[in-house]
């Protein structure tokens, strides 16, 4: 009877093991979208590209993911907190573009909203990555010599005090402001852009906070209202596809537009940075903000020059170790919804 006695008491033992085990699985589940529908993107119009990434906890509306013409790129450095830069992979990473719309339930967290995107790219795409840590050229953004240019922002400035959580605070990946009207054969009216009188398009208002970029004839015209500089060193990384780290020691919010001539090579497409925004010849014929075939190339300074030439700022060239999170394995076709 002891001997049965003992036995009994392992086995309850190991009973009350199980049922521990079997909680503790069933509280650490990884969270999952309550439903989640991908389609490939429409084909730009005219050479336009809208493209954008909206909700989420912290955003406008935490309860639906609305995500459209995005790259996986783009929703992969989103879903592990990391630049574009920062993610190793088959080209087509940036060229394969999606809509993606989701339910998201009451109360997520951050955390739990990236993975939820990392189990959608997982049981979706075949997912399966690791991470890395690699050197890399690195830029440090100081003060130039004769001190910054940029017009310090008033409480009053032009766009919206809604806040931009990513943008403004240093996050990885900023929700953009709302998309403008989709061209002829979107659903929607025309944007509708003039040109002034050195034929870049005349910029609308935008909400603080936010970039705003929009290309002619082989240009860009970047525009920003109450930018911090945690934010113009996100926008310089994304468009440099490097690391850009602040060392202004400048912790006032600016209002500044910038005229550059992009190096299309550096640069990650429509989508590396966090904002939509049509890309529109100074002709209004489309070309993705190229110049046409046959077209001068065009002149101006490089995004570097330009900084300093009109902000004030200077980009000074170092050294710094990244994760990496590389790919081992993706399918470049979802499986259906």
């Amino acid at each position: 009877m002891k001997g049965a006695g003992s036995a009994w008491i392992r086995l309850a033992a190991s009973g009350l093991l199980c049922v521990a085990g079997a909680a503790a699985q069933s509280t650490s589940a990884s969270p999952e979208f309550e439903a989640a529908v991908i389609k490939p993107a429409a084909p730009p119009v005219l050479g336009r590209m809208m493209v954008r990434m909206a909700g989420g906890p912290g955003h406008g509306d935490p309860a639906q993911l609305n995500y459209v013409n995005v790259s996986l790129k783009m929703v992969m450095a989103t879903a592990y907190g990391v630049k574009n830069y920062q993610i190793s992979g088959p080209d087509w990473l940036n060229t394969e573009r999606f809509d993606i719309t989701a339910k998201i339930a009451p109360g997520t967290t951050e955390p739990e909203f990236r993975l939820m995107l990392q189990n959608l790219l997982a049981e979706r795409f075949q997912l399966k990555v690791h991470h890395e840590t690699k050197d890399l050229p690195m830029m440090s953004l100081v003060v130039a010599k004769n001190g910054p240019k940029m017009t310090e922002s008033k409480p009053d400035s032009a766009g919206s005090d809604v806040p931009v959580k990513g943008m403004g605070d240093g996050g990885p990946n900023a929700p953009p402001p709302p998309p403008p009207p989709p061209p002829d054969g979107g659903g929607g009216a025309r944007m509708r852009i003039g040109a002034g009188p050195d034929g870049m398009p005349k910029m609308p208002p935008g909400q603080k906070g936010n970039f705003m970029m929009i290309g002619a004839g082989g240009r860009m015209r970047l525009q920003s209202a109450s930018q911090t500089m945690a934010g113009l060193c996100e926008m310089l990384s994304n468009q440099l596809g490097t690391p850009v780290e602040d060392h202004t020691g400048l912790t006032a919010k600016y209002d500044f537009t910038l005229d550059f001539v992009p190096d299309m090579s550096r640069m990650t497409g429509p989508g590396g940075m966090p904002m939509p925004m049509m890309m529109q010849s100074h002709d209004g014929g489309g070309g993705g903000g190229e110049p046409a075939a046959g077209a001068s190339e065009p002149s101006g300074p490089t995004l570097e020059q330009a900084v300093q030439e009109q902000l004030g700022l200077k980009l000074e060239r170092s050294k710094g170790a990244a994760d990496f999170v590389v790919v081992d394995h993706m399918e470049k076709t979802p499986t259906e919804n």
